[in-house]
């Protein structure tokens, strides 16, 4: 078998959704870059797109419509500017057409070439869409695509080939928790080690240093802009954000010039209980209002749980001891392998598996970074990721008006104070007792997923979702 990149887990992303936004996105990006080895550009004369199962379901609030037109225009999530996007999906509306890579112009409508199919589910996997050419000449050129969460994408008909994963046989595959502990002892290795060493197989190891440190310039980014930004979120529910005033008023309504400025303000703070509890509540928000708005995040696993390992990290640099750069990257590569697991063993995609698919894969794979880098044994770590999940289980994902909003962000909070409590309970214990392992946890997350009723998974028909409110449908 072949092994997944911690960084293909941890990754920049693009709000509000990994499987309903990024997926769809890499998806356009690969059927235009595809359809040019068939035939030249300039022969398209119309596409036509229709999202099936959860991509129609919640499709409109996710914004997967806005990622399907982004991603066959050639624009890449990773480096557009965010604040653009609006407009040029204006533009399209309002002209009836589409330059494909920003190149050839075809005629779109957006409202019958972009179709939302709600009765039909393909069967591979909920999140299903299919992309159709058409030539002057009469051809058509069509393929099936699902995002399976995290952003990656399989083509049908080509198993498991994943855009945006280049998948490799690593020196000591772990793919399992009992691989990693087998491994480690083998190498007498501490987990974020064993990873550094796997990691090599796709990057140097300073260039591995460099991502990791990459991505953490990109959360401390994130979450800066999340408490900097006032006003309410786009969608129909008009829900606050919080961040901006409740970082404001933990710090005496100062004003900052940069991230570091308010990150050491941060530091120099009351360390009590409750403001540090608070604090990781303001991290996670931020994360989360700042997706939900169609900014640029930390996808980690997935969109949807963006804030939670974020916030973790945020909330050691801030709080343990001599924290420095080298345990950023250290508690990086632990989640992100921790990660793999769940992707190879399970999912990370809300709509197969519910929230706890998203939340509770980003909690487990923070409290074993966490656990990692405050010292933690290798079976502590994985005992952290254990407990982490084990109280995730069976969680729905029941999404209001089919936003990444309520209780998607508030959820994050939970997520990272989980997190946290599952890594000091696991230092505080001897892992030779644990009754429960981490891989047995993972088997029961997939059946539990298996089993729970499809309308608690991203399809807005259960849960929460059903509550009454005086909002029109997305």
């Amino acid at each position: 078998m072949e092994s997944i990149s911690a960084f293909e887990i941890i990754k920049v992303g693009i709000g509000p959704s990994s499987s309903h936004t990024m997926g769809p996105w890499c998806a356009a990006e690969r059927f235009i870059n595809g359809i040019q080895t068939i035939t030249p550009l300039e022969k398209i004369q119309r596409i036509q797109v229709t999202l099936y199962g959860s991509l129609a379901k919640t499709g409109m609030g996710h914004g997967t419509d806005v990622a399907i037109l982004m991603g066959l225009s050639g624009e890449d999530f990773t480096e557009i500017d965010t604040n653009s996007i609006p407009q040029k999906i204006d533009s399209i509306k309002e002209s009836g057409t589409l330059k494909l890579v920003g190149i050839h112009k075809i005629k779109f409508d957006y409202y019958n070439d972009l179709i939302f199919d709600f009765a039909t589910t393909l069967d591979f996997h909920p999140n299903g869409m299919n992309i159709t050419a058409f030539t002057e000449s009469g051809q058509k050129f069509g393929a099936n695509y699902f995002s399976i969460g995290g952003g990656f994408v399989i083509k049908e008909g080509e198993e498991e080939e994943e855009i945006r994963n280049d998948s490799k046989v690593t020196r000591y595959p772990c793919h399992s928790a009992a691989d990693i502990l087998k491994n480690c002892k083998k190498l007498n290795l501490k987990i974020s080690e064993l990873v550094l060493l796997n990691e090599q197989t796709w990057r140097s190891e300073k260039e591995i240093r460099s991502q990791a440190l990459y991505l953490w310039k990109e959360i401390k980014d994130c979450i800066y802009r999340g408490v900097t930004k006032k006003g309410t979120l786009p969608g129909s529910l008009n829900v606050r954000r919080r961040a901006y005033e409740l970082s404001k008023k933990r710090l005496g309504g100062k004003k900052f010039s940069n991230v570091d400025e308010w990150i050491e303000a941060i530091k120099q703070g009351p360390t009590d209980f409750n403001t540090v509890n608070k604090w990781v509540s303001i991290f996670a928000l931020a994360v989360n209002e700042e997706n939900a708005s169609f900014g640029r995040i930390v996808t980690a696993p997935t969109n949807g749980a963006s804030g939670v390992i974020p916030a973790v990290l945020m909330y050691a640099w801030c709080y343990v001891p001599h924290f420095d750069e080298d345990n950023v990257v250290d508690f990086i590569l632990t989640a992100g392998e921790i990660g793999t697991l769940y992707k190879k063993g399970a999912t990370i995609s809300a709509a197969m598996g519910g929230c706890q698919a998203e939340i509770g894969v980003s909690s487990s794979m923070a409290a074993a970074g966490l656990t990692e880098v405050l010292g933690g044994t290798k079976e502590q770590v994985l005992q952290a990721a254990e407990i982490a999940m084990e109280h995730h289980l069976g969680m729905t994902c029941d999404p209001i008006g089919g936003l990444v909003q309520i209780p998607c962000i508030e959820r994050n909070s939970m997520g990272a104070i989980k997190a946290i409590t599952a890594a000091n309970i696991a230092l505080d214990e001897d892992p030779a007792g644990a009754r429960v392992s981490l891989d047995d946890v993972i088997k029961t997350m997939w059946e539990t997923a298996l089993d729970m009723n499809t309308k608690y998974k991203e399809t807005s028909e259960g849960g929460l979702a059903t509550i009454p409110v005086n909002v029109a449908e997305c």
